[in-house]
């Protein structure tokens, strides 16, 4: 060091931290990211250590033999960070381990410790923000490794791989390969697929009721029949969902269930009558703000107000949080620290006033969730004083997670909201009619935040609805009477927000781990999101089959919640890790010898299939090549045929399902055949949907396989005529020629949809336009707006223009997690490394070590041929 100072090293997970934390410290410190775990159990075969590729464990990674020890390995990826690391503790007087004070935190620090083994001095600091003051406070109050923690988060780990490893090889052999199980994800993939059943069983019912305007002192409102001739008239609630009739309850309360008939001869009894108000009351009603956001409830929120999923949720408050705008954001407490407490109340007054601060703080510290164990605050905005969010410099969708941050931290602060609620009893003849309002006498909380809801017709609390002054003895005047016919609705599917809301109700999962559970249960082919509603797919059906009825206890709530439970007794020291894990996984009811028998039981073919309530004749089936449907035939023989992905379990009716299978038997008429080569052209549908297909040939000779293209979205296979089917087989095709490119523009269709592409720039045509009239022009202007991922995804960041190409380098979010983008070349980005940390020069390297690699593996294939 030829004389100069040791520095301290401070070493956290992620360079955003990393630069964050280093503009509060001095010059004696260094801060350095160990870019998340630096140590985890092995990820495939290869990743197992010589010595212990024999054993019969192997391959769960973690010796079941001797006290569950976990073999743990530095992923390649991690190597030069590991041997860096260990350069700037020779150069360091101490090292601080600045990790996250959760499990993973906890966790992260034991390993760099066992891993690095410095000879200096080791601390540990922890803090809940990251902001000036909670760094050098941390700074003065070190304390040890948490082992208890340690020990959690590594009981946690083993459990799910022995879970998970010894669960999913069962499902490979007795249904498809490649499925996979795990402790959490198999009880939400049931939540959901229990749900689809309930869709399936549920039995339509028809009521009607009527609607009248009615108008008092030129002021109109609405009013609804409630009660004919002392009968309560019926509503959705009333209605068994199982049988469609009236459920136990409503026929001993003699309810009145209206046909259509009944309702009109009501109605020109009520026109001839006069309508007199016979009840009128007014009471106050205090509504208390909405607790601040813990992650699930910030997860569910922002899923109803901003439509991110879990995932992209927990993606940006990270970054939040280590940019130092809010607290930690895994926390299950609902605590506010005095700071917090009087950084809000210090907002109240300056932005609203006086009256909108109550004379006491609320103290939510006392609100415990189901199984909470993580120490830290509410999420909340960081510092002694709140930014708000038009200073923050925040922008785009970080700005409005912000925003929403701070305003459900300053309601939770604010006096209560005060209505006045007024329901009127109106009698009409024998009917009587009820109109309901509410006014908002002073908003309270509500001026700064307002709790979304699941709920699509449900009101907001916010919404008013005012009558005209009324007393008992008034008339009204009638304006118009309508007669509506309703329908009872099947239970809605879960969205992301309900879900997670059930999981922490049952004490399933923990503040870490439900962006991860939902993120998989898609990720794995089990569950689509088809706009905002988790639809789960015939594999999800057929799994929770099997799980359901072979190993109830790994897809029931209540085996994992005491699993949770289990797990917290470890992190708190009441419960020991190896007997634990010994009881689960060995003895005569151990998962080991539970599966090892139900291997020898479980009949293969029965386990692919599943049956949907009200579809007799028909077997649903999940193979190698997804889903299909059978259908026994007059003399025996059994038909099936490939459903596409596109149709769920929830959706199929006997209609669709014999239409795929007799289009099998019968095969498809050709519609004509193609002028240039003869060949007859089909309209089929398979897998992934509908589509065109020239010629007969062979499906598995790739000289002789026919060529095929999907129909878009909107045009119905009966539509499809010659011309449309040769014009689509020629896809993709050209349009023109780009004026600067100077290369051609194409148009096609993928797996997304439609599309123009030009030197692997692709925009997608929306589905609105007609894509049989998508002209150069109208192409150029697509290609010309800027880029858009699928759904609701943008690019994280644009970069630049790459030197060489000429095209824009950006950052997106994909399916896989955050990915570089230039033209045709993507490229994911390492793990650790944060999408805002990503510059231009980060991102050309990582781009040409791609096409670096790319390059040497066509040089080599050319060297074969």
């Amino acid at each position: 060091m030829g004389g100069m100072a040791q520095k301290k090293l401070v070493i956290v997970e992620s360079p955003t931290k990393a630069k964050t934390i280093r503009k509060f410290l001095g010059r004696d410190y260094m801060v350095e990211s160990c870019m998340g775990h630096v140590r985890d159990l092995p990820q495939s075969a290869k990743d197992i250590p010589e010595k212990f590729k024999k054993k019969p464990w192997a391959n769960l990674g973690v010796d079941v033999e001797h006290s569950f020890t976990p073999i743990y390995c530095v992923p390649k990826n991690k190597t030069k960070i590991v041997s860096e690391l260990k350069k700037k503790i020779d150069e360091a007087s101490e090292v601080i381990l600045a990790t996250d004070e959760d499990r993973e935190g906890e966790s992260i620090s034991w390993h760099l410790v066992n891993l690095l083994k410095p000879s200096v001095k080791v601390k540990r600091m922890v803090f809940n923000e990251i902001t000036k003051e909670a760094i050098l406070a941390a700074l003065k109050d070190f304390r040890d490794i948490d082992m208890n923690l340690v020990h959690a988060q590594e009981a946690r780990r083993i459990l799910d791989r022995l879970v998970g490893y010894t669960i999913s090889p069962l499902l490979w052999k007795k249904v498809a390969y490649g499925l996979s199980a795990g402790r959490v994800q198999s009880v939400a993939v049931r939540l959901v697929a229990e749900r689809e059943h309930e869709r399936l069983r549920f039995k339509k019912s028809e009521y009607w009721d009527l609607t009248a305007e009615n108008e008092k002192s030129k002021s109109k409102f609405e009013s609804r029949l409630v009660n004919y001739k002392g009968q309560r008239i019926a509503s959705g609630k009333d209605f068994d969902s199982l049988t469609g009739a009236l459920t136990k309850d409503a026929n001993q309360q003699r309810v009145l269930c209206l046909d259509e008939v009944q309702t009109q001869k009501i109605k020109k009894e009520v026109e001839k009558k006069d309508w007199v108000v016979t009840e009128a009351e007014e009471k106050p009603v205090s509504r208390k703000p909405a607790p601040p956001f813990i992650t699930s409830t910030l997860q569910q929120e922002s899923n109803r107000k901003l439509g991110l999923s879990s995932r992209e949720t927990m993606q940006i408050a990270q970054r939040l949080y280590e940019r130092g705008m809010i607290t930690y954001m895994r926390t299950d407490s609902m605590f506010l620290s005095e700071q917090a407490i009087h950084a809000a109340r210090e907002g109240i007054v300056k932005l609203y006033g006086k009256k909108y601060l109550p004379d006491q703080f609320r103290d939510y510290g006392k609100k415990k969730v189901k199984g909470a164990q993580e120490a830290h605050e509410a999420i909340r905005p960081a510092g002694t004083s709140f930014v708000l969010p038009e200073d923050s410099e925040l922008s785009g969708i970080e700005l409005k997670l912000y925003d929403l941050i701070w305003k459900r931290t300053m309601a939770c602060q604010m006096v209560n909201s005060e209505h006045k609620q007024m329901t009127v009893k109106i009698q009409a003849g024998d009917a009587l009619f009820s109109a309901s309002g509410m006014t908002i006498e002073f908003p309270g909380f509500l001026k700064a935040y307002v709790e979304g809801s699941d709920d699509p017709e449900a009101e907001l609390e916010t919404n008013e609805v005012r009558l005209p002054n009324l007393k008992k003895g008034d008339k009204v005047g009638v304006e118009s009477i309508k007669v509506n016919r309703h329908e009872t609705k099947p239970p809605a599917r879960y969205t992301e927000a309900s879900l997670v809301q059930t999981l922490e109700r049952e004490g399933v999962g923990r503040p870490s781990t439900y962006a991860s559970i939902l993120g998989t249960i898609q990720d794995r082919g089990y569950v689509k999101k088809v706009g905002n509603a988790l639809v789960p797919t015939f594999t999800a059906l057929v799994v929770t089959k099997l799980l359901s009825q072979n190993l109830p206890e790994y897809v029931e709530t209540g085996f994992t919640s005491a699993m949770e439970q289990a797990l917290d007794d470890i992190a708190s020291g009441d419960l020991d890790q190896e007997k634990y894990l010994t009881s689960v996984y060995f003895g005569d009811k151990g998962l080991k010898k539970q599966v090892e028998k139900k291997e020898k039981e479980i009949n293969a073919d029965e386990s692919r299939s599943v049956q949907l309530e009200g579809l007799k004749g028909f077997d649903f089936r999940v193979g190698r090549y997804g889903a299909y449907v059978c259908r026994k035939e007059k003399k025996g023989e059994e038909v099936c045929a490939s459903i596409p992905e596109t149709q769920f379990p929830g959706d199929m009716t006997a209609e669709i399902a014999n239409k795929l299978i007799d289009q099998k038997i019968n095969g498809a008429d050709s519609i004509g055949n193609d002028p240039a080569t003869g060949k007859p052209v089909y309209v089929l549908s398979g897998r992934y949907g509908p589509y065109v297909q020239l010629g007969d040939g062979d499906e598995n000779n790739k000289e002789t396989k026919p060529k095929r293209m999907a129909l878009p979205a909107g045009l119905a296979p009966e539509d499809v005529t010659l011309d449309k089917a040769l014009w689509l087989l020629s896809m993709p095709r050209k349009l023109g020629v780009h004026p600067q490119l100077k290369k051609d523009v194409k148009l096609g269709i993928g797996r997304f949809g439609p599309y123009v592409v030009c030197e692997g720039d692709y925009r997608s045509v929306p589905k609105t336009e007609d894509f049989f009239s998508v002209s150069i022009k109208r192409a150029l202007e697509l290609l010309a707006q800027p880029k858009r991922g699928r759904g609701k995804s943008v690019p994280l960041k644009e970069l630049g223009q790459h030197p060489q190409k000429k095209t824009v380098v950006q950052v997106l979010n994909g399916k896989y997690g955050p990915y570089i983008k230039c033209g045709g070349t993507n490229v994911s980005l390492p793990e650790g490394l944060k999408p805002e940390d990503v510059t231009l020069k980060i991102a050309l390297d990582l781009l040409a070590k791609k096409e670096d690699a790319r390059g040497g593996k066509n040089a080599q294939q050319k060297r074969a041929t």
